[in-house]
């Protein structure tokens, strides 16, 4: 006897692939086309520590030739292509669960941001982009004469 296993919205996930051109609809994550070459979304996990903010980004099979990072008006934008992968001719596929072509993601950076020393390295498949907080300014007192 074979078991297998029961998944309640795998049934719902086929109605959706089937039918989804009739409804202009795509059955990916939200913000995802599944169709060939087009618009994907990766995701980013965002932190902070008490010198810097850290924005890593998953971005599997992605080279850093094709990824830029760029700063407009306090907005980081992450952006790029995952390119397809070569068919072979002596295989036969399956599924194909992955997602390809260009790619953006935006975030608004706070008023502490240092624009101007912002680093970013891309290492096995995540994207870091670190970036410094200014150093607050210390109170000073300022003595008024009174006349």
């Amino acid at each position: 006897m074979t078991l297998i296993r029961w998944e309640p919205f795998r049934e719902l996930d086929d109605i959706f692939s089937r039918y989804s051109p009739l409804f202009g609809r795509t059955a990916g994550r939200a913000g995802q086309r599944l169709e060939d070459d087009t618009a994907w979304t990766p995701v980013a996990n965002i932190s902070e520590t008490a010198t810097e903010y850290l924005i890593k980004a998953e971005l599997p099979e992605v080279s850093k030739e094709d990824v830029k990072v760029t700063v407009d008006e306090n907005v980081i934008t992450i952006s790029g292509e995952r390119r397809k992968e070569a068919e072979h001719q002596d295989e036969k596929v399956h599924r194909v669960e992955s997602f390809y072509g260009e790619f953006s993601r935006s975030f608004r950076l706070p008023e502490d941001a240092d624009i101007t020393s912002i680093q970013a390295e891309s290492r096995n498949g995540v994207l870091k982009v670190r970036v410094p907080k200014t150093p607050a300014p210390k109170p000073r007192l300022v003595e008024v004469q009174v006349n």
